[in-house]
């Protein structure tokens, strides 16, 4: 029994054990992800030329290195053996043959039958060595094989004389130099293999480049027209082109506009047909008013008449949405003095400042509508209102600041939702539906941004509204 016990102690920590590390290597992955993520570029693009030129520049790295290793190595120390052959034969002729005094038989044999340029030179003298080159085989394999198969000291030249190496051997008396072929040591023809690697890869990589331009610019125009259509604007002469799937893509989204836009225009048809309708009645109910006379119930009921007509076009409103107008280029700056014209008019102190390029492409009268009822909904609770607005590259965002009571922070977020009315918010007034801020916020998401409400500098509250430019 205990031995059973330690038994299963020791499975449990091993366990534990390699719990732990496989912790510690899910941890280091993890660390290793986001450092990637950090590096590794973003854009489809720039993502698929990475998958394309990474594997083509690793294998044309791993074929260099081989043939690098394996063949230039190779031949070129051959070659270097060989040549230093031929001169360790070269003396052992001039050691065995001492009657061939002016070495004509020696310099015959290696013209002749090895390819090479002998001389003999008096003294003992070999000159200084010269600088080495940062890298080169022949100079390498050249000294290593002159070391192990002649063992004289020796001096090689491998720079000065672009087709021939000048070798120099100490005899005894003398000094053998000896002039040979630089392609019958070195593998000269390495670098045209390498040459024509290096260019291949780049004329792949050119094509790779070119293919996948064509390729991503149907995906980049699909993106265009679907934002395009997120901000209310046109997307005209967009079609289907591009791969399969792109295509797929594109005649999704191009089903899916008709679908949106023929429910917007059946919305609207059918808002036009009960405004129409609705409108009828209460244009009698204000003829007939009118025929009974004045009267204090007659008064009561032609406000309730009246407020209920405002009622109705607001609801209207809400729901048509405006959808049926085209965005244009607009003056910002001018229509943020209209705002302030109108506020002004209306007994209220209003401050305007616009920064930036004021000309940005909006449906005008929509904006207009979400801006007046945001600056109506801080002049009806402040005496004091600033408007101010910024452009930037990619932004256009319009603040409303005033110094009236404010909204609660946990309240802010539900004054967007329609027909809501807090029991005693800014917004609560007599003849109020609910439907402000809910159209203005609705008409901004339909541009592509959106409105949020904060604390104001005034001390009251601050509407934010930003879209894209």
């Amino acid at each position: 029994m205990t031995t059973i016990d330690g038994g299963l102690a020791r499975l449990r920590s091993a366990a534990g054990r390699v719990a732990a590390a496989a912790g510690r290597v899910a941890s280091v992955w993890d660390r290793v992800g986001r450092a990637l993520k950090g590096v590794l570029p973003t854009r489809l693009y720039a993502r698929t030329l990475l998958i394309i030129i990474a594997p083509m520049v690793i294998l044309q790295s791993v074929v260099a290195f081989v043939f690098m290793e394996r063949h230039w190595n190779t031949v070129t120390r051959r070659l270097s053996a060989a040549v230093t052959q031929d001169i360790a034969a070269l003396i052992d002729v001039y050691q065995s043959y001492p009657q061939d005094a002016d070495y004509t038989t020696l310099r015959r044999i290696a013209q002749q039958r090895l390819g090479l340029v002998v001389d003999v030179l008096p003294g003992t003298g070999l000159p200084p060595v010269g600088p080495k080159p940062f890298f080169s085989l022949l100079d390498q394999a050249l000294s290593r094989e002159i070391s192990l198969q002649i063992g004289r000291p020796f001096w090689i030249d491998t720079v000065g004389r672009s087709s021939l190496v000048e070798i120099r051997i100490q005899l005894d008396r003398n000094v053998l130099r000896v002039f040979a072929r630089r392609n019958a040591a070195y593998a000269s023809n390495s670098e045209i293999f390498l040459l024509w690697m290096v260019g291949t890869s780049l004329v792949l990589i050119t094509i790779a480049i070119l293919f996948l331009r064509n390729q991503i610019r149907p995906i980049l125009r699909l993106t265009e027209a679907v934002e395009s259509f997120g901000k209310g604007r046109d997307v005209p002469n967009f079609g289907p082109r591009g791969a399969q799937e792109v295509r797929r893509a594109a005649l999704a989204f191009i089903e899916m506009k008709r679908r949106v836009e023929r429910a917007i225009e059946q919305r609207t048809t059918m808002l036009a047909g009960v405004s129409h309708d609705l409108r009828t009645v209460l244009t009698r109910f204000k003829l007939e008013l009118a025929l009974l006379g004045d009267g204090p119930e007659l008064d009561a009921l032609k406000k309730d008449v009246d407020e209920m007509a405002r009622m109705v076009e607001a609801y209207l409103a809400f729901a048509r949405g405006d959808s049926g107008e085209q965005a244009e280029p607009t003056d910002m700056a001018a229509f943020l003095d209209e705002l302030k014209a109108d506020a002004e008019r209306a007994g209220h102190r209003t401050s305007v400042a616009f920064h930036g390029h004021p000309i940005v492409t909006v449906r005008p009268h929509a904006f207009r509508r979400c801006l007046a009822n945001l600056v109506s909904n801080a002049a009806r609770f402040a005496g004091e209102i600033a408007i101010t607005g910024h452009r930037d590259h990619r932004w256009l965002t319009v603040t409303v600041d005033d110094d009236g009571p404010g909204i609660p922070t946990a309240s802010r977020e539900d004054v967007f939702k329609p027909f809501l009315r807090l029991d005693d918010a800014r917004n609560q007034d007599e003849g109020g539906t609910g439907l402000g801020l809910a159209i203005a916020r609705d008409i901004v998401r339909s541009h592509g941004g959106d409105i949020t409400l904060g604390d104001s500098p005034l001390g009251g509250l601050r509407a934010t509204v930003r879209i894209p430019v």
